[in-house]
């Protein structure tokens, strides 16, 4: 296990080292390759989404009924729907509307996750308790049921999506974070802060938070491709973002099973962007994770 754990801080050493970023792309590659595939998924869809308008020939609202229900062809490159609007532009379109969601949720969610995580561990007592106690009745919820009761209730919108995807992202964050600073809570450093009469705050924000950053950041990355899934899943059910802004899960929900035969276009390009995002997002996910928690070094 030594010489593991050995080889592996060469290895980061190494990546230190190297002052080209074509270099550090070829360390992610050659020890991530899957890592490195994601990362190339996370970094198209992400260019899509921004240079839309550039890309894109077609508005993704207008409606052309004499254009409807085209199959892929020249002008329409992946077809139309039974609107008449150009599937690919909406598609493009509809990767703003899930980065957004995905991107907004996994940050807020684990942000609020890592401060609670944080307060919790460091004071222990009474408020460790009572959080971890209303951690565990969040958490027996599944993310999906939890985030259909909170948009049943507030109404669907983007907004109401994104805190409908976040809330069940705190507690899960918070539990990781906690059992990081728990560890940390009793390392002679934090006794020696005390001795020298820091305030909490300071021992928190300095001396804590930057040590739990590693898990933070993986269950960022985590937490991104859950969100994007779970966007596309409450705009399936027409709980999420609705007409007729682009979104993935919105464009299944059209024509997904009315036009399964004779226009199958419709279901399976939505499908694809879907898998890709959230397969691009787990893998890049796994990669961070691997390269930034000891426990999972690889030789």
């Amino acid at each position: 296990m030594a010489d593991t754990d050995y080889a592996h801080e060469a290895d980061l050493e190494e990546l230190r080292d190297r002052e080209g970023f074509l270099d550090k792309v070829r360390y992610l590659i050659r020890r991530q390759p899957l890592g490195a595939f994601g990362l190339f998924l996370v970094i198209a869809i992400v260019f899509m989404g921004v240079f839309a308008p550039f890309i894109t020939p077609h508005d993704p609202v207008e409606v052309s009924f004499p254009d409807m229900l085209l199959p892929p062809s020249g002008d329409f490159l992946l077809g139309t729907d039974q609107f008449g609007r150009d599937i690919f532009t909406r598609l493009l379109y509809g990767a703003r509307t899930a980065l957004f969601v995905g991107c907004t949720a996994a940050f807020v969610g684990s942000s609020l996750g890592l401060i609670l995580g944080v307060t919790s561990a460091y004071l222990g007592g009474t408020f460790d308790l009572i959080f971890q106690r209303i951690a565990d009745v969040m958490q027996s919820f599944p993310l999906i049921i939890m985030a259909l009761a909170i948009v049943s209730i507030f109404g669907p919108s983007v907004v109401n999506v994104i805190i409908a995807i976040t809330i069940p992202f705190i507690p899960d964050c918070a539990r990781v974070v906690r059992s990081s600073a728990l560890a940390l809570r009793q390392m002679p450093y934090i006794d020696a802060a005390r001795a020298n009469g820091f305030s909490n705050a300071r021992i928190v924000l300095r001396h804590i938070v930057p040590n739990v950053m590693a898990p933070y950041l993986i269950m960022i990355t985590t937490f991104v491709g859950h969100a994007i899934l779970l966007e596309a899943s409450l705009s399936y059910l027409g709980l999420g973002v609705q007409e007729p802004t682009p979104a993935w899960g919105l464009m299944l929900q059209g024509g997904a099973e009315e036009y399964a035969e004779s226009a199958p276009w419709l279901a399976i390009w939505p499908g694809v962007a879907i898998s890709l995002a959230v397969f691009g997002f787990n893998m890049f996910g796994d990669a961070v994770r691997d390269m930034l928690d000891p426990r999972l070094r690889r030789e």
